[in-house]
């Protein structure tokens, strides 16, 4: 049987892939939701469905940061949504670490575990996940 890395390390793979999809290019980001081993959803950064991509009408930047995208967490939780998934109890898998509106979201979700990539700018999802009992496993070495 394989071990849980092995499980991180493939669904992070695909989380990998996943994020090539994204269509804002200042930054590609991609999640998978899984619950028992088996992918629920999956979601990458890009436009409002229906409006034109970033990287074909530019951004819409606030604060140095493109608000024009929806991030790939918050995409995934929707797609699950939009389908009539369950996803409470299961792991989220992100090639970043989550801003603090999308771990609000993964939280209220009652996603159990994030397992990402890289650190990506707001250190209050440590605090915070611990307090919820949310693991929190990140960069591998």
């Amino acid at each position: 049987m394989q071990s849980d890395r092995n499980w991180d390390d493939y669904f992070m793979r695909i989380a990998e892939v996943v994020a090539s999809r994204a269509t804002c290019d200042r930054k590609h980001v991609g999640a998978v939701i899984v619950r028992d081993r088996t992918i629920l959803s999956t979601g990458y950064n890009g436009s409002i469905r229906g409006l034109p991509h970033c990287d074909e009408v530019g951004h819409m930047m606030e604060d140095g940061h493109c608000v024009a995208t929806i991030h790939a967490e918050a995409n995934a939780i929707i797609q699950a949504a939009k389908n009539g998934v369950s996803i409470e109890g299961g792991d989220i898998y992100i090639t970043a670490s989550p801003c603090w509106p999308c771990f609000k979201l993964i939280a209220n979700a009652g996603l159990r575990r994030i397992v990402f990539g890289e650190f990506y700018r707001d250190s209050r999802i440590f605090e915070i996940a611990q307090r919820l009992g949310i693991e929190l496993v990140g960069p591998r070495a």
